[in-house]
């Protein structure tokens, strides 16, 4: 499926806030992979299907997984919002046709990361923070700079902040989240 096709579909599946920041994400991740050295046209089609699964019913998300026999953590059973990554793959694949099993991984670790992500999935994960209808984060002029020079150490400073926010609220935090810092904490250098 062609990216004009995908942006069609996908317009009339998302809300339209929900839209606005896919769009963002979508030429944020060509942008970085421009910046970066990677093929732009993978990255804004994942750019594009981060979120695909986002406006799913829980129930609807859960039961995708299930199906295609995704684990299905504690973590996400009591934060199902975070479920919409793993879905979002299985859409991406089912209903958008996409079979690049980097763009899907890209699409499944894009909330939590991982340790040891590789460039699609930093991109990804990176953009989806800093697109530029975000605005609530701290730090993100700052963080916005370190993303088009070093992905490591954006990758870190963004799970310093996520954490730090995750800190203060009220529910869990899941453990790829903490996993992935603990992976990408000496790359950071903006919280020494």
């Amino acid at each position: 499926m062609e990216i004009n096709e995908i942006r069609k579909k996908l317009k009339k599946e998302l809300d339209k806030a929900r839209y606005e920041h896919t769009m963002g994400v979508m030429y944020t991740a060509g942008s970085l992979a421009m910046a970066h050295g990677y093929d732009y046209q993978k990255a804004m089609v994942a750019g594009l299907l981060h979120d695909c699964g986002k406006c799913l019913p829980t129930s609807e998300k859960i039961s995708l997984c299930e199906k295609h026999h995704i684990l299905i953590t504690p973590v996400e059973r009591e934060n199902p919002g975070l479920l919409h990554a793993k879905a979002g793959m299985v859409l991406a694949e089912e209903n958008y046709g996409v079979t690049d099993p980097e763009i899907l991984h890209a699409i499944k670790v894009h909330t939590t990361g991982e340790p040891n992500m590789n460039m699609l999935d930093k991109i990804i994960y990176v953009a989806d923070y800093i697109e530029p209808l975000r605005c609530e984060a701290p730090r993100l002029d700052v963080i916005r700079q370190i993303a088009f020079s070093d992905l490591n150490q954006c990758v870190a400073e963004i799970l310093y902040d996520t954490l730090h926010y995750l800190s203060g609220r009220k529910g869990s935090i899941d453990p790829s989240t903490q996993l992935t810092y603990e992976f990408y904490r000496p790359y950071g250098k903006e919280h020494s």
